[in-house]
């Protein structure tokens, strides 16, 4: 008898639809495979996007691969570029945003995974 692979391939990220021209492409997580414990996906936003302040309940690591973006965590702003990486702690409150001019692509990893329940965006 044949034992089971012992990985797993996605080929066909689970597609998150947006409303404000982000992409976001989940590989593993709750939208595409029901994984609760880690989210990993793959995003690009546009010139000029913004999320509202939020404060999550997860660890949110976030490794640039081209552009800038930008990061205000408890009143501090940051600005990292391609090649470089952070990791913002749970039950901090950030903004994320792209003021910049070029698309921003980045991989984005939440622990446990990413949820609109456990975001907590705030409302204007």
């Amino acid at each position: 008898m044949k034992a089971g692979k012992k990985y797993t391939l996605q080929a066909s990220p689970f597609i998150v639809p947006t409303d404000d021209g982000k992409t976001i492409k989940e590989h593993f997580g709750l939208a595409s495979d029901g994984n609760s414990q880690i989210s990993i996906a793959h995003m690009v936003a546009p010139p000029g996007w913004s999320e509202p302040f939020q404060t999550p309940e997860f660890d949110e690591y976030t490794f640039i691969i081209k552009g800038k973006k930008q990061f205000i965590i408890e009143g501090e702003t940051l600005v990292l570029e391609a090649g470089e990486s952070i990791k913002v702690n749970k039950h901090t409150r950030l903004q994320y945003s792209n003021p910049f001019t070029e698309p921003c692509e980045y991989i984005a990893i939440c622990l446990p995974a990413f949820s609109m329940d456990s975001v907590h965006r705030e409302t204007s």
